[in-house]
């Protein structure tokens, strides 16, 4: 099974379809895992952050039907979808830990700070536990 991490991203989407190549390639169940953020912060400040995650989750999944869709019979793969909840690091680890992950992919960060702090990408690479393709 390979795991890869989506959030809406342009790179998180070219992840999705790295992935997907890699899946037909091996004949691999993906597994597409949106990390659902949990932000008791914004919650406390009245924002309705749940429903707002759900929306992006239901987005994510309209357009990944969509793409597969419109690659029936040329592109086959099989894929599934899954959300859990948390920050993205622990939820991927989460994520490759219960779908018993071959291999993991996510999008490389687009967030400046994350060169200096560490991204998700790198801190799964340290981690170890599978093979981690970081696409730019």
């Amino acid at each position: 099974m390979i795991v890869v991490g989506v959030d809406g991203s342009d790179s998180s989407l070219r992840a999705a379809a790295y992935a997907a190549g890699l899946a037909r390639r091996q004949h691999a169940l993906l597994a597409v895992v949106y990390v659902q953020p949990v932000l008791a912060a914004g919650a406390a400040l009245g924002v309705p952050v749940a429903g707002t995650t759900d929306e992006i989750a239901e987005d994510l999944v309209a357009q990944i039907r969509e793409s597969a869709e419109r690659l029936k019979g040329i592109f086959e793969v099989r894929w599934e979808f899954h959300t859990f909840r948390g920050d993205p690091y622990n939820g991927l680890v989460t994520a490759a830990d219960e779908l018993k992950a071959d291999a993991v992919v996510v999008g490389a960060s687009e967030q400046s700070g994350h060169r200096i702090v560490g991204s998700v990408a790198v801190r799964l690479v340290k981690a170890g536990r599978w093979p981690v393709t970081v696409v730019p």
